[in-house]
């Protein structure tokens, strides 16, 4: 049965107590609003379809994105020290818009609002690409979920992000150097005062390893035996699955003149931000636009498609590519060298 009750400040309390289910209250501006809500809430109850969401009207976005960061993300996501991992700055972007809405407020219309402020640029901070706010989303989307699913809130409108648009998926960069540019930025590395860039550089390009991957390799990681470094620690890894990566003679030889301390270490003790910044400074010597470290392996991975004698599996083995989806993109080199072998001429028997 629901009571009502009018407060000091003029707005009135409607309150629902019915033998099994949780009291339930919800204060408006007038009586006849009061009357309405406390109608369809005990409609609900006597048709067995009635679920509160005090909880979620109580609970504010911002509120659930610390729960997330804390309980969820660190079992879900990699760790880094320096803790500028990419879904941390999307958690870090959706509450500085939306973290005071409550969970019951989030509807359509704040999240639109939000997806064309961002690719705008009206928003406080500067315009995004479509990628950008694409993965914000879908990260808005699992914080949702993780209300609903791990936490038990019952969100009025559902999961939204379900029933919006989002922006298209951006394209995967193609950037590769002409041999003009290749030469130009290999002498560079030669010459850098870094004298660890131009082995990195190499061995990104023989191994299609990440920068982060080629960053935690350790010297008793290499097996000079078996011609394979071994990528060991899931957490500074990608997709974190360990794997085997096969050396080149190149890559070997490459790290064969790299100094090896006695007791071992980092093959390249360096820092990122420190690498990073070196590679740079060389595309801008080389006169290179538009080219990052992590363009390499793209590079690396064209030049294996272009060999034609590397199946989509073994490059995915070289790469560490969990799916194949990734790699469809080179499967039209490969399709130029099967071309060109359709093309010679066919011997015939006497």
């Amino acid at each position: 049965m629901a009571t009502f009750k009018q407060r000091d400040n003029g707005w009135w309390q409607a309150v629902i107590r019915r033998k099994g289910y949780p009291i339930d209250s919800k204060t408006f501006e007038k009586k006849v609003d009061a009357e309405a809500w406390a109608r369809k809430v005990e409609t609900d109850i006597d048709r067995g379809v009635y679920v509160s969401s005090n909880e979620a009207e109580r609970t504010t976005l911002g509120d659930i994105i610390k729960e997330f960061i804390r309980d969820f993300a660190p079992k879900h996501y990699r760790q880094r020290e320096d803790n500028k991992e990419a879904w941390r700055f999307q958690c870090d972007r959706l509450n500085e818009v939306m973290g005071e809405y409550s969970l019951a407020a989030i509807d359509q219309k704040i999240i639109r609002s939000y997806r064309d402020g961002r690719l705008s640029g009206e928003s406080e901070r500067r315009k995004v690409g479509e990628s950008t706010v694409r993965k914000e989303l879908y990260m808005l989307s699992k914080i949702l979920g993780f209300a609903e699913d791990e936490l038990g809130m019952t969100l009025p409108r559902g999961n939204v992000i379900d029933k919006i648009r989002k922006p298209a998926e951006g394209k995967s960069r193609d950037r590769r150097l002409t041999a003009k540019e290749m030469g130009k930025l290999m002498a560079e590395c030669q010459g850098s005062r870094n004298k660890l860039l131009m082995p990195a550089v190499t061995l990104a390009i023989e191994t299609a390893m990440r920068q982060g991957e080629l960053l935690q390799l350790a010297w008793c990681d290499i097996d000079f035996k078996r011609n394979l470094a071994m990528l060991r620690d899931p957490d500074k890894i990608k997709n974190q699955e360990p794997r085997a990566v096969p050396l080149s003679e190149l890559a070997i030889l490459t790290l064969k003149r790299l100094p090896r301390p006695k007791k071992g270490g980092a093959v390249f003790p360096v820092e990122r931000m420190t690498l990073y910044h070196a590679f740079m400074y060389a595309c801008q010597r080389a006169k290179i636009k538009d080219f990052t470290f992590h363009d390499l392996r793209h590079e690396a991975l064209s030049r294996l498609a272009e060999r034609g004698d590397f199946s989509v599996l073994e490059m995915a083995a070289v790469s560490g590519h969990k799916t194949l989806q990734m790699l469809k993109r080179y499967t039209h080199l490969q399709a130029e060298n099967l071309a060109a072998k359709l093309r010679k001429p066919i011997a015939v028997g006497a």
